[in-house]
């Protein structure tokens, strides 16, 4: 079953049928995202084929790990299985 872990907390927990992996990178839908361990962020990129992603930052027992999670909520089309899905990254432990 795919995780995502950082500070001592699962922050995502989701089936290996429930995950999308594109370049390697595991997306986790929103409902295997745990809430309490995201704030929202003001950072966006922009990739050429998946479009615009907003950040959060993960808050867990006091630590704060900024844009350490993303989503691209309205993905070009060429991305649309990956639309809402959240991923990790900056010291967050994945494991598929």
């Amino acid at each position: 079953m795919p995780t995502a872990s950082w500070n001592g907390a699962v922050i995502a927990e989701a089936s290996g049928d429930a995950v999308r992996i594109v370049e390697d990178i595991v997306y986790f839908p929103p409902e295997a995202v745990n809430p309490a361990y995201l704030q929202r962020s003001e950072h966006v990129s922009v990739c050429p084929w998946k479009g615009a992603a907003n950040y959060y930052h993960l808050a867990v027992d006091g630590k704060v790990n900024e844009n350490a999670a993303w989503c691209y909520p309205a993905p070009f089309d060429a991305a649309s299985a990956i639309a809402g899905h959240i991923a990790f990254w900056r010291g967050v432990e994945v494991r598929a």
